[in-house]
């Protein structure tokens, strides 16, 4: 009897071995192919910073026609936050504030430069931004800049920058007094009313406020956007940077980025009529008030969207801004941008990979 019963449960242990062979069942996988504990990936969140601004195009268009999503999948939250100017923008994105997100080459490279801690990873718009005058200030060109106040957008600004630019083009110096040009920051909104209100005589501003001083009638181009240096309105007005800790925990995220601006660009261009609406929908969005569709179709046609980046663009703006003192402890000769650009996976978007 004692054999039957050992028998019996050697032939048990045999079928229950046999039977949790048959019914294996693999971890649930995440979206690196990574095995999970039999649950589902935990969801994750990428922080998007963007400006309100219609030069941002292309980051509004792949938020609202879901091309992040497309890329990142549905297991991604986007939390975007908006901003108003460079400087607060590459701040965030250095103190891990923001993951990735669009912002001007200035500011961008005045940070880069004292964090060294996230990268330019895309393009995406080249110029659009105009010089405009008061329609009573007297300004018919820029050496008629002299003694006069010019707005931009915020100290160490890519407009600023350009400004500068244009400035010594034409033998003119920035001072604090009527013996050279003047320059005061404001805030796009703001310098529209303080253009209304003849409290400035000039700003260089990016796209669409100086199309909507010169249809108010308050200001006139005095440069347009393909002669705003340098390279005549040809430089990065508006790039895709990371952060290095984004790009190391999650660089094919940060290609989906890159894939989807790009898309975005594609789009735009593609399907403009489209695209308006998209843009302003973002608009509403970012920052509570919508645009007329004509002012956003005028200022985009004075954008040059792409991907691709000019790193001699970026570093000619950056010699500038060491020449103003915004970059400290730099010498023009010893800058070296060369980390700041990863534009790796930029490549491998356009290759197909």
């Amino acid at each position: 009897m004692k054999k039957w019963s050992a028998l019996l449960a050697v032939v048990l242990t045999a079928s229950l071995a046999l039977s949790a062979c048959g019914s294996k069942t693999e971890a649930p996988k995440d979206g690196a192919g990574n095995a999970g504990a039999n649950k589902p990936a935990a969801a994750k969140t990428v922080r998007l910073g963007i400006f309100k601004n219609v030069t941002h195009a292309p980051g509004y268009v792949a938020l609202e026609q879901g091309l992040f999503k497309k890329y990142w999948g549905e297991n991604v939250k986007i939390e975007v936050t908006p901003f108003d100017n460079g400087s607060d923008f590459s701040t965030a994105l250095a103190t891990d504030q923001i993951d990735l997100g669009f912002v001007g080459p200035g500011p961008s490279t005045n940070q880069f430069l004292k964090s060294k801690n996230f990268r330019v990873i895309s393009g995406s718009n080249n110029g659009g931004a105009v010089l405009v005058a008061g329609k009573d200030s007297g300004i018919n060109g820029v050496k008629d800049l002299v003694g006069k106040t010019v707005a931009i957008p915020t100290k160490g600004s890519t407009n600023e920058i350009s400004l500068r630019l244009l400035l010594k083009q034409n033998n003119l110096n920035v001072t604090t007094d009527k013996s050279g040009v003047q320059l005061i920051a404001r805030a796009p909104a703001d310098t529209l009313v303080a253009m209304r209100q003849k409290e400035i005589d000039a700003t260089l501003i990016p796209e669409p406020w100086a199309t909507q001083m010169e249809q108010e009638g308050i200001g006139k181009v005095i440069v347009p956007w393909d002669q705003i240096p340098p390279n005549n309105g040809n430089y990065p007005l508006t790039i895709l940077v990371a952060s290095d800790k984004f790009l190391k925990d999650n660089r094919e995220l940060a290609k989906g980025a890159i894939q989807a601006n790009a898309d975005a660009i594609d789009f735009i261009k593609k399907n403009p009529d489209k695209a308006y609406e998209l843009i302003n929908n973002q608009l509403k969005a970012l920052s509570g008030k919508g645009m007329d569709v004509a002012l956003i179709k005028a200022a985009i046609s004075h954008l040059n969207l792409t991907t691709d980046v000019s790193k001699e663009a970026i570093e000619e703006m950056a010699r500038v801004s060491i020449e103003a003192g915004y970059i400290k402890d730099v010498k023009k000769e010893e800058l070296d941008l060369s980390k700041f650009l990863d534009l790796s996976l930029l490549n491998e978007v356009k290759q197909g990979k």
